[in-house]
């Protein structure tokens, strides 16, 4: 194992989250190796990169990840709370509001052989939306918190049928404090529930999201889906508007009333201007709150795209879908390490960035950490074949 002082920047970074004091030595070490090998040229989250950068076998960084009693759920409580306190800060400190954002993402694997002797564990098939088919592997429910330009991220689950999306993100919405501020939970039409609006509406977020063209709306009192009633949609009608949201224009219906579960909301029915018409391109969005104009409704929710940058963040830079890891506890452990980094790479330099900005500053300067250690050795006679690889 690589000798880690205390003067090292990924010790510094768990020490002030308090990591180094309730956690082992040996607990601290891997979370140092496993934190320092992310940002090393040719990282694919395989325990063999892990393995470059310590003195012990894969198999035992493998054995601390699958099963080693160390406390996961403490870990999780301080990745959360640090988070919870950076963002409602933020939000006391700006008056602007929280967005906590909800979607999945899947984690492709190989579908193993039937007579495979040790599958991966959790695993199933999932919808997914990107391939538009069926695709194998381990599908994460994540939760982010946002506030004036600052995204982190604050859960990222494994959904493994064992109980319902819905419900995942309806305990996550229970488990927050309520905001200091007017916020707003932001998703796609999978997580439009009234269950879940409920929950975050209880903690003082409205609900601003996708649903699908096949709810309920009650038009002139009128039940009808709205793919029914955009049908009669005419972009000369005197309540449609033409909504500029970013650089695209779009013709937007505004609906105010009830939907089913919901007595009083707003529910926008959208063509983009190039499409009017065109049922493919139907889009429609609910809010909570009434008082938000269209425009408005329509701006909150393009910061649901934050959540997007993550995912392919993590996938290209974190390696969270690369791992060959067969338990579940172990992929769970190695997706909280890696949101435990991310979260580093925010506020690494002394003050909040963006993710690529930190990664590239830790990246640099573990490198300057590496060639010093490497200067050390030598000058302290240490073998060779001791010194940990260095790769950049």
């Amino acid at each position: 194992m690589i000798n880690i002082h205390h003067d090292t920047i990924i010790f510094k970074c768990l020490d002030e989250l308090n990591i180094t004091f309730l956690f082992k030595d040996i607990a601290v070490k891997h979370f140092i190796t496993i934190i320092i090998t992310v940002f090393m040229k040719g990282y694919n989250g395989k325990t063999v990169d892990f393995e470059k950068y310590s003195l012990n076998h894969r198999t035992t960084i493998a054995y601390f990840l699958n099963n080693s009693k160390w406390n996961t759920q403490q870990l999780e409580d301080i990745l959360k709370m640090s988070v919870i306190n950076v963002i409602y800060n933020e939000a006391l400190r700006s008056g602007k509001p929280i967005y906590c954002i909800a979607d999945d993402t899947i984690a492709s694997k190989t579908k193993p052989s039937s007579k495979a002797l040790h599958p991966i564990q959790d695993a199933y098939f999932h919808q997914s939306h990107l391939k538009k088919k069926q695709d194998y592997g381990h599908q994460a429910v994540s939760v982010m918190l946002s506030c004036n330009g600052i995204t982190l991220n604050y859960a990222f689950v494994m959904y493994n049928k064992a109980i319902s999306k819905v419900d995942i993100v309806k305990n996550i919405a229970e488990e927050l404090p309520e905001t200091p501020v007017v916020s707003y939970f932001l998703c796609d039409c999978w997580y439009t529930s009234l269950s879940i609006m409920s929950a975050f509406l209880q903690k003082g977020f409205y609900t601003v999201g996708a649903i699908k063209t096949n709810r309920i709306i009650y038009p002139c009192g009128i039940k009808q889906q709205i793919k029914n009633f955009a049908s009669f949609m005419r972009e000369t009608d005197r309540n449609i508007d033409l909504v500029t949201v970013g650089k695209r224009q779009f013709y937007v219906y505004r609906y105010e009333g009830k939907t089913n579960g919901i007595t009083d909301t707003v529910v926008l029915i959208s063509y983009p201007k190039e499409a009017f018409g065109n049922t493919i391109a139907l889009r429609a969005f609910i809010s909570t709150d009434t008082s938000l104009t269209t425009e408005e409704i329509l701006n909150i929710y393009t910061n649901r795209w934050q959540i997007e940058v993550f995912f392919r963040q993590t996938k290209d830079k974190l390696a969270i879908d690369k791992y060959q890891i067969r338990k579940s506890l172990g992929i769970r452990r190695y997706w909280l390490l890696m949101s435990l980094t991310h979260f580093l790479c925010c506020n690494c330099t002394g003050r909040l960035c963006s993710f690529e900005e930190g990664y590239d500053y830790f990246a640099k300067q573990l490198k300057k950490e590496y060639i010093r250690y490497i200067y050390d050795s030598g000058k302290n006679n240490i073998p060779f074949e001791e010194v940990p690889a260095l790769v950049g």
